[in-house]
């Protein structure tokens, strides 16, 4: 798998979960670089580890680019903000109070996964110190050597959700706000990708209006967390948004059902194996369930949450 992209744009693999799952991207310009989202506590020494293939002193980096506070995305980032001295994290302004004091989602995280799943995926999460946060407004820009970094805001995934616009590579770093695809699942159709719907604030109208403000950057490539780049955009993006559309009909079919879950569980199964099959992915139900399997689960427990919210 390519992770030197050019331009100064490096996938790091975080080590979370299995390989090819959970992506850090390294931007490098002018001497000067920069993080995209971190993984987790045990990311980081692969993450300074990144730093000295690439020749690069801890000093040189000035920012920790968090597209919203998950904890796959951000679970590392006090420790790592600890390790690099000049280092600031910038975060949307919803998801900096977490960062600084990380109580309530740390609550939520245990909510999700219990707390040995917790505790057994993310350990202990350290705050940051406020004086280490920049909080980004819109299309607020960030300089870093020769090259300036964009925060666009993208809801709909997380009301914390902002992506990074890099006009000189023409890149995106989209978070979850493009949703994932996994390089095990690409096929000579190219690339697989559905939505993440997990809890607590996905929202139908503003997932598909993120999808829309990403495409109106016209951007060459883009590099999501889960995982690196993808190309096809144009049709990913339609894809994208057929998919939401498929995720919130699921679940409006099953709102009343007695065993709602499982029968949401049940049916998103099928529903991967019927797109699967059409995008020419022959190598198994059981490999497919595999990669996508945790997705289900987290995707039917945001879209329940929806439907008992809206």
């Amino acid at each position: 798998m390519k992770n030197d992209h050019g331009d100064g744009i490096r996938t790091i693999d975080t080590g979370l979960i299995r390989p090819g799952f959970d992506a850090s991207h390294l931007v490098i310009d002018g001497g000067r670089a920069a993080f995209v989202d971190c993984g987790v506590n045990d990311s980081v020494p692969i993450l300074l580890s990144a730093l000295e293939e690439n020749d690069l002193d801890i000093g040189v980096v000035d920012y920790l680019f968090l597209t919203h506070v998950h904890l796959d995305h951000a679970g590392g980032a006090g420790k790592l903000i600890k390790a690099l001295p000049n280092a600031k994290a910038v975060l949307h302004p919803r998801g900096a109070p977490h960062m600084i004091d990380p109580t309530k989602l740390i609550k939520g995280s245990v909510g999700v996964y219990g707390e040995k799943g917790y505790k057994d995926l993310y350990g202990d999460i350290l705050p940051i110190s406020p004086q280490r946060v920049i909080v980004a407004d819109d299309r607020q820009e960030f300089l870093l050597g020769g090259r300036v970094l964009e925060s666009i805001y993208t809801e709909g995934h997380a009301r914390h959700h902002h992506c990074f616009y890099d006009p000189q590579s023409g890149s995106i770093f989209t978070g979850d706000s493009f949703g994932v695809s996994f390089r095990e699942l690409d096929t000579s159709i190219g690339e697989f990708i559905y939505p993440t719907t997990t809890p607590i604030h996905f929202d139908p109208a503003e997932a598909h209006r993120a999808i829309d403000t990403i495409l109106d950057f016209n951007p060459k490539q883009l590099f999501l967390t889960h995982y690196s780049l993808v190309e096809d955009i144009q049709r990913l993006a339609g894809d994208l948004h057929k998919r939401i559309d498929d995720f919130v009909a699921i679940a409006k079919k099953h709102a009343n059902d007695e065993n709602r879950t499982d029968a949401m569980i049940k049916s998103m199964f099928r529903y991967f194996e019927r797109e699967l099959e059409e995008h020419q992915f022959y190598k198994g139900a059981a490999v497919a369930r595999e990669i996508v399997g945790k997705d289900v689960i987290l995707n039917t427990m945001g879209l329940e949450f929806w439907l008992d919210h809206t």
